[in-house]
């Protein structure tokens, strides 16, 4: 417990001393939202990963669909790392970079309204971004509560209360570039601790080939596939239509969220996307791989973990559940792995909440003149706000018996990147996007998830969220070509596009 303890203290003191390094850099809404579009490939990557894996994905959807889908769940953390981290550096990385710039756009509703010359898109925007990143923050704190409670047995309230103030101080002290290095500095945690949580584990069940002969035992409880045998060891599992669309709602997806798209904004050069490519995408084989994997062997544990009235299993408590007979050291890295993955999510949710808050939607329509200093001032105000309305959340959410991990999540990516993915990405590479395109991609993400949480005409959140998104995909460039053009100068916003740098060689071999 002493040995616990200190490890989370020096953990503490670490991520303070980062905030208190950095405040000299984020003087300025530029720096202290963007770093001051200067940060380097390594601390972009894992600002993207950290952020992309929380406690979300290594208690909640770990848990819950390794327990639904068996050991193919790990087909997640490929799609993840494929789709979710390298693909978006490909195709997203370069273009947002050189536009947001051109543009003179710190935030995506900033980006929607400069792109497509419309104020009001801003407005809903940021709106949006506000209303459905909170029950994703809120989300956040769950799965660190539930391994506080197993290793300490304290109170969830306290747990939630310490990683807020923690988050709190140091993104207000150093803003974007204080909350990179963090990341840095927790995702070296996450990965070792993922890779030693895993072995110790699948050790406890006689090692990997004897785990998975146990697994091929477990009798099949999902409807429609009763009697397939090995289902939770087989190579797509006992469901692969609803395991695709979770691949899609948890990969596609990070395509049209703020606090992921935000990343590229502050990419200091081209070689950087290049190497944040390959480290964001071995980190998310690793992490999300690792904690899918891991999660595929939850019914192996199914004696030990909670089940609710009707029967049920408490998704939530299978990955704790699996992690109680560790040696103490390793809950330890267990804990201190889990709270580095919360806070540098929660640290990115808050930011990008509060910049857009006050860039989008204060400045200049509620506040007509804001000086910088007043604009730096509310961002720092909303920060704190945002960490404290997330947290009562969280405490409130923790008694409800129906709004696990992985609904709030899945709401709340399947409302953002179903709104915004279609005209952010159709944006970076077509000019014939219309604003009525926009406003119908905004309707359907935000409208089919809204009206499926109370009709649930769809049975998961998580599919609504991945069919938001394909509509989107499908009906923006349809409706573009049947509406107005966007009366903006586009062909002037494209040039930057056109030009010209001096590269090295080694980039390009030239004419």
């Amino acid at each position: 417990m002493i040995a616990i303890s200190l490890m989370i203290l020096l953990f503490a003191a670490m991520t303070i001393v980062v905030g208190v390094w950095c405040r000299k850099k984020a003087v300025s809404v530029d720096g202290f939202v963007l770093g001051g579009r200067s940060i380097g490939p390594w601390f972009t990557a894992f600002a993207y990963g950290t952020s992309y894996f929380s406690a979300v994905i290594f208690v909640g959807y770990a848990g819950q669909f390794g327990w639904k889908f068996g050991i193919a769940s790990t087909w997640i953390g490929i799609g993840n790392a494929i789709i979710g981290s390298l693909l978006a550096w490909v195709i997203l990385g370069r273009r947002t970079r050189v536009m947001t710039h051109h543009l003179n756009a710190k935030t995506m509703p900033e980006y929607f309204e400069k792109r497509y010359g419309s104020k009001a898109l801003k407005i809903a925007a940021s709106l949006i971004t506000f209303v459905f990143l909170i029950p994703y923050t809120a989300s956040v704190y769950n799965g660190l509560s539930r391994l506080f409670g197993m290793a300490f047995k304290v109170d969830y309230v306290y747990c939630v209360i310490a990683m807020a103030v923690l988050t709190g101080a140091y993104v207000i002290l150093g803003g974007y570039t204080a909350t990179a290095v963090n990341d840095f500095i927790q995702g070296i945690i996450m990965l070792g601790g993922i890779i030693a949580v895993i072995g110790v584990v699948l050790s406890g069940k006689g090692g990997f080939m004897a785990a998975l002969t146990s697994l091929s035992q477990v009798p099949c409880d999902t409807v429609g596939a009763e009697e397939m045998v090995g289902a939770y060891n087989s190579f797509f599992g006992p469901d692969p239509l609803a395991l695709l669309g979770v691949v899609v709602l948890t990969s596609l997806g990070t395509w049209g969220l703020p606090q992921m798209v935000q990343k590229f904004y502050s990419i200091k050069s081209e070689n950087d996307i290049k190497k944040g490519a390959i480290v964001s995408t071995f980190f998310a084989v690793i992490v999300a791989g690792g904690s899918y994997f891991l999660g595929g062997f939850g019914r192996l544990f199914g004696d030990k973990i909670q089940y609710g009235a009707n029967g049920a299993p408490a998704y939530d408590s299978i990955i704790p559940s699996m992690l109680e007979t560790l040696p103490d050291i390793l809950i330890g890295i267990v804990i201190v792995l889990v709270l580095s993955a919360s806070m540098s999510t929660l640290s990115s949710l808050v930011l990008t909440s509060s910049s857009t808050l006050t860039l989008d939607l204060i400045k200049g329509n509620l506040v007509k003149n804001m000086s910088e200093k007043k604009q730096l001032l509310l961002i720092r105000i909303l920060v704190a706000f945002f960490i404290a309305v997330s947290a009562i959340i969280a405490i409130m959410q923790y008694n409800s018996p129906s709004a696990f991990i992985a609904q709030l999540m899945g709401i709340s990516w399947g409302a953002l990147a179903g709104a915004f993915l279609a005209p952010f990405l159709y944006g970076l590479y077509m000019k014939r996007v219309s604003r009525a395109a926009v406003w119908t991609s905004f309707a359907v993400g935000v409208g089919l998830t809204v009206s499926n949480m109370f009709l649930h005409f769809i049975a998961s959140p998580i599919n609504a969220g991945a069919i938001a998104m394909v509509l989107g995909l499908i009906l923006v460039p349809i409706v573009s070509l049947v509406t107005k053009k966007p009366d903006v100068d586009v062909d002037g916003i494209f040039s930057c596009y056109d030009e010209k740098v001096t590269v090295k060689s080694k980039t390009s071999i030239g004419d």
